[in-house]
């Protein structure tokens, strides 16, 4: 063996073992992804919870506005029946009262009628007679 073998032998060998342990560092040494902090995270957490509260709140604003003109049409809608049957009502109640004076004034008539005729010098009494 020669001097210069021997020289060389040793440099090989470290750059042998350097070039093991680089590459193993370069696998295991990734870089590493920096992890949000707590200020990051919280941040975060607060936009999300803001986009939350948005959505949440149009989303309650358009179905209160549903709602509102559902009702408002129901309110609509009834106010007309009521007022028609309240109409009805009275014009049926109205028509009772008429039949009940007329009924009413035909019996006056007729118990007037019956009495005159018992009343001596009445025209009902003298068409009796007859």
């Amino acid at each position: 063996m020669s001097r210069s073998f021997i020289r060389t032998v040793p440099v090989v060998l470290a750059l042998a073992l350097a070039s093991i342990g680089v590459s193993a560092v370069a696998q295991t040494a990734a870089p590493a992804t920096a992890e949000p902090t707590t200020t990051e995270k919280v941040k975060e957490a607060g936009k999300d919870a803001v986009d939350a509260t948005k959505t949440t709140t149009k989303k309650a604003v358009n179905a209160t506005e549903r709602g509102t003109k559902k009702a408002w049409n129901a309110t609509k809608r009834t106010t007309k029946k009521a007022t028609t049957a309240t109409k009805n009502a009275a014009v049926k109640t109205g028509d009772a009262i008429e039949t009940a004076g007329h009924k009413t004034a035909d019996g006056m008539r007729s118990t007037g009628k019956a009495i005159g005729e018992k009343v001596p010098g009445t025209a009902e009494n003298e068409a009796a007679k007859k």
